[in-house]
């Protein structure tokens, strides 16, 4: 055993783990105090400024209206890339939104950044939110 701490591909792996699974906790314990979640980067409905979440209040906010409300959150990562303090993770993320009726896809870049000390310093998506494809799902 290591103590090592997580390094930026580790950190986004138990990022998804967490989002997928609904634990808000342990997804908000991941980020270090002053982190900053861009998701996705600029101006968009869930960030009409595009300044991006900063610190723990900012991001368990964005929890709470954007990932929670979701019926499921489902990552598909085909490539990834780790150099230094950073990942940058390419895939798709599939949400099924509340209700259960339609499912949003997008295909997206995911960078992490850690601070060195095992936490999140920056999430950012690389997304287009005109691009976002909305798709009924059966009955």
């Amino acid at each position: 055993m290591t103590d090592e701490p997580l390094n930026a591909r580790e950190l986004g792996m138990r990022s998804r783990a967490a989002v997928h699974d609904r634990d808000r906790d342990g997804w908000l314990a991941l980020f270090a105090a002053d982190a900053l979640v861009q998701d996705p980067i600029g101006p968009s409905p869930f960030d009409p400024e595009g300044k991006g979440h900063r610190g723990i209040d900012a991001i368990a906010a964005f929890y709470d209206t954007v990932i929670a409300p979701s019926e499921a959150v489902d990552f598909e990562i085909t490539q990834s890339y780790l150099a230094g303090d950073e990942v940058a993770d390419v895939g798709v993320i599939r949400t099924t939104i509340a209700g259960g009726t339609h499912q949003a896809v997008v295909h997206v870049v995911m960078t992490y950044r850690t601070d060195g000390a095992g936490k999140i310093a920056s999430l950012r998506a690389y997304w287009e939110f005109d691009r976002l494809e909305l798709i009924e799902l059966g009955s």
